[in-house]
């Protein structure tokens, strides 16, 4: 437990202050009871979605809440998790005032929030084997440090962070600490949902669009405590969930078999693909991953890369993140597509 976390603390004072903005749909819910909606001026001619979606999306709450084992009282979803992550900025981060700490190589939109919402990112390099320099990011944080960002599997090494490295930081940092687990259903690690309740500075995201297969709907998850997710309910776009993404994360909630499957088809297709590659001539090495992509040192990328492209394969040339010089980003695609990838890898010419 982090003694010296408080959320009272790290608030911005005018989101504190803030009285939110109260819409039809929260004044009332009953959407399924037999009423004339003259409230909200919609289109009243039936169209399957011409009423307003449910704003704080119960229904889905509850299926992931359900699965989760978590409250839905700590359950917040955004219009993809880039959403739930600019809510974080804004509810938190001080403009021109405070920072965040990020763990480069990792995840883009982090840098570029903090950006957007003109708030200082702090980075603190990962060590030569993707891991976390825990000394270094506690001797940064200062009393504007807001948020710690940890991507873990992380993107675009793939590996996962030492769970002991990760409770010492939610320990220790005194703001909160993010971990974007998108990629955590590749992984045979538990998730940090487990240990929700023991840190009150933990914030967990998570994704429809990988292991679930919907990143066309756009929606992502955030579980905190009660305390946190109702700061950002606050700030919240009141309709930032559409109708059809909530009734499709039901239905696709609905065929939990078929995700597990197809994960476990992905998992095995990673494994294959791990040690062929490293069978290809100018790849050098094959990164550990816990994700459903492979990151590989090879001789030249930037070669490699528009090689693929005229034989009409997009991989990810990540060469210009740090401590990934001459690497390329493979997702685990289909059986068929793994093999016309290998196929095409070992035809290339040097």
């Amino acid at each position: 437990m982090n003694e010296n976390f408080s959320l009272t603390r790290i608030i911005r004072k005018n989101v504190s202050d803030l009285q939110p903005y109260s819409s039809a749909r929260d004044e009332f819910k009953e959407l399924g009871t037999d009423m004339i909606f003259l409230d909200a001026n919609e289109n009243p001619f039936e169209t399957g979605i011409n009423r307003y979606p449910d704003p704080q999306q119960r229904s889905v709450k509850t299926a992931l809440a359900e699965l989760k084992q978590v409250s839905a009282a700590q359950i917040l979803l955004g219009n993809g998790s880039d959403e739930v992550l600019d809510l974080l900025f804004r509810a938190f981060c001080e403009p021109n005032v405070d920072n965040v700490i990020t763990v480069p190589p990792t995840y883009g939109m982090y840098k570029v929030l903090a950006g957007i919402n003109a708030v200082e990112n702090i980075e603190v390099l990962l060590s030569t084997d993707f891991q976390l320099n825990v000394t270094e990011i506690l001797k940064k944080q200062n009393s504007g440090s807001k948020l710690l960002f940890l991507c873990s599997p992380n993107n675009p090494t793939g590996n996962s962070f030492s769970e002991e490295q990760v409770e010492q930081l939610l320990n220790q940092f005194n703001g909160i600490v993010v971990i974007d687990e998108a990629y955590i259903d590749f992984s045979t690690n538990a998730s940090w949902l487990q240990k929700l309740s023991d840190f009150p500075n933990l914030v967990i995201t998570q994704t429809m669009s990988k292991a679930f297969g919907m990143a066309g709907i756009r929606l992502g998850i955030c579980y905190a405590s009660m305390e946190i997710i109702e700061v950002l309910n606050k700030i919240k776009p009141p309709y930032n969930v559409n109708q059809l993404t909530q009734h499709m994360t039901l239905k696709r909630l609905d065929s939990m078999g078929d995700v597990k499957s197809e994960t476990n088809i992905i998992r095995e297709a990673k494994n294959i693909l791990s040690t062929v590659l490293l069978q290809v001539k100018f790849v050098k090495k094959i990164y550990p991953s816990d994700a459903n992509f492979l990151l590989a040192k090879v001789d030249n990328a930037a070669l490699r890369y528009q090689q693929l492209i005229d034989m009409g394969v997009v991989v990810r040339n990540r060469s210009n993140q740090p401590l990934c010089e001459n690497t390329l980003r493979f997702t685990v695609g289909t059986p068929a597509e793994n093999l016309k990838l290998i196929q095409i890898l070992n035809n290339l010419e040097e």
